[in-house]
């Protein structure tokens, strides 16, 4: 069970990164900040970021990438810091976030398009689908009561693979796409075979019928 929680990000970096923009966050609630503001400039930062994909600005668009995962990364600690966390909030998140990623494909599509580059377009179309998987996996399990937060690739690693790989080569780039391409599917799988454990175990706890 601990293999299928592990993630490529370990928790304890994550809680550090987190104390970090603790500063930022208190800023921008002082300033009065909406976070569904914050997840709608996360929105338009990723729509400049597939923008400049298409002129084929890698490196400006993998900038652009991590500052809308920024944005993201915050919203939530926003919302709480300002008393303004509802369900609402979490879900119009959560169906921004699924946009965020549709564009950032799009653009990721059109740049290989425009280079030619059809394999590493393909590549794109597996990234995208494991995207989708990893976040409707989830949602479908805890819909029906499972536990499925597990796996290794989930959004936060998706973004700092993209967004570091394009800004640093594009080579490393599109190694980063075949790492999300295969982890992101794998996530889903480990999620199903998360959900397949927990089954299997409340059925092992129920007790025997009476004869």
């Amino acid at each position: 069970m601990a293999a299928l929680n592990r993630r490529l990000l370990p928790e304890g970096l994550q809680n550090r990164f987190s104390k970090l923009l603790t500063p930022l966050v208190n800023a921008l609630t002082r300033w009065g900040i909406h976070p569904n503001s914050l997840t709608l400039a996360g929105l338009a930062i990723t729509f400049m970021a597939a923008a400049a994909l298409i002129k084929g600005h890698l490196r400006i668009a993998g900038l652009l990438i991590l500052l809308g995962g920024l944005c993201d990364s915050i919203d939530g600690s926003l919302a709480r810091s300002s008393g303004k966390a509802t369900r609402f909030g979490a879900l119009f998140d959560s169906v921004i976030d699924r946009y965020s990623e549709f564009v950032m494909f799009l653009g990721i599509a059109a740049y290989f398009i425009t280079m030619k580059n059809y394999f590493s377009l393909g590549v794109t179309f597996l990234a995208l689908c494991g995207s989708i998987m990893v976040s409707y996996s989830r949602a479908r399990a805890e819909s029906l009561g499972f536990e499925a937060n597990a796996g290794m690739m989930q959004r936060a690693e998706r973004i700092l693979f993209l967004g570091f790989g394009a800004l640093i080569h594009p080579l490393v780039f599109k190694l980063s796409l075949w790492l999300v391409a295969i982890l992101a599917n794998f996530t889903a799988l480990q999620r199903i075979r998360h959900a397949s454990i927990q089954e299997t175990s409340h059925s092992d706890q129920k007790p025997a019928a009476e004869p």
